[in-house]
């Protein structure tokens, strides 16, 4: 990625790029961990993270948080309200990379006006919402969706049901679009009496198979699916300039209704802007009796060294 940054430096003339490709390469070389001596558990306590969108190791990171914090926000959710789960899905048609900024601005603004209707606003009780960018690599184009986890009242399965058909035509409308977008919505199947661990890990293994996953949170690109290979590429730049311009300084994640209610009540820090080096927010400091232990990134093994 860092080698990507500098190739684009070259190619625009722009110092901008030229940063990024320095903060990127300099991400997580020397991270320092506390041993605990009866335990032997290592946890990361120093660390410089670059903090770029589209750094592979920044994303896993924020992966890891914001997959934290959710799971502390459904068995929240759960104990205090015992609501329905559903997931939901919404797509637009691909776009050009040209496209790919003000298209994003219009599904963040098209999602607003969705969950302000009233027919959703009396059946929902929050959500959260990750935004995903795939590439087409053959047709070269962009596949910005939104996955959307939603808290249901109790009555939402009765009179306040909204199947498929009307969530594609609600979102049509909130999109404002001239074509039938594609709309996927399903139910978290909760047994009677089931206890809020039991549902949390459903809530899990449902997202994982809806590739909104709960369990790594669906950061919005994966590294994978921006670079083609080793080679630093005129189409693997072109990809990392359109998702560079449509992915910077734009909230990624976000929450409503009750989950961002108790997302406050938590007290739970920024996932996407905040420490990548604690994830596990509520553990106790790291104890006294600790000793340091470092790993140095080696180039040439492309592993870490501990010392």
């Amino acid at each position: 990625m860092a080698a990507h940054y500098e190739g684009l430096e070259k190619r625009t003339g722009a110092p901008y790029y030229g940063k990024k490709a320095e903060k990127v390469c300099d991400c997580a070389e020397c991270l320092a961990f506390k041993r605990d001596r009866e335990t032997g558990r290592l946890r990361l306590y120093q660390a410089y993270f670059c903090k770029v969108r589209l750094c592979p190791m920044c994303a896993w990171r924020r992966s890891l948080k914001i997959a934290y914090h959710n799971k502390l926000i459904v068995e929240e959710a759960n104990r205090q309200y015992k609501p329905a789960w559903i997931f939901l899905t919404l797509t637009v048609k691909n776009v050009e990379g040209d496209d790919l900024k003000q298209t994003i601005s219009d599904m963040m603004k098209g999602f607003n006006r969705l969950m302000k209707y009233k027919k959703v606003d009396s059946a929902v009780r929050g959500y959260f919402r990750a935004l995903e960018i795939t590439k087409n690599h053959e047709e070269n184009t962009y596949h910005p969706h939104f996955h959307v986890l939603i808290p249901v009242r109790t009555n939402y399965f009765g009179k306040n049901y909204i199947n498929q058909k009307e969530w594609t035509s609600l979102w049509k409308r909130a999109m404002k679009l001239d074509y039938t977008p594609i709309v996927h919505v399903q139910r978290v199947k909760g047994k009677k009496g089931i206890d809020a661990e039991a549902i949390e890990k459903e809530v899990r293994k449902e997202m994982e198979e809806q590739k909104a996953i709960l369990e790594i949170s669906k950061y919005p690109v994966k590294d994978t699916d921006v670079i083609r290979g080793n080679e630093v590429t005129e189409e693997n730049l072109d990809t990392v300039y359109y998702l560079d311009d449509a992915l910077n300084a734009r909230r990624l994640i976000g929450y409503g209704g009750i989950l961002k209610e108790i997302h406050k009540e938590l007290n739970l820090t920024d996932a996407e802007d905040g420490d990548l080096v604690r994830i596990e927010e509520d553990e106790d400091e790291v104890a006294n009796e600790t000793f340091e232990v470092m790993a140095h990134w080696h180039v040439g093994i492309k592993n870490y060294i501990i010392n």
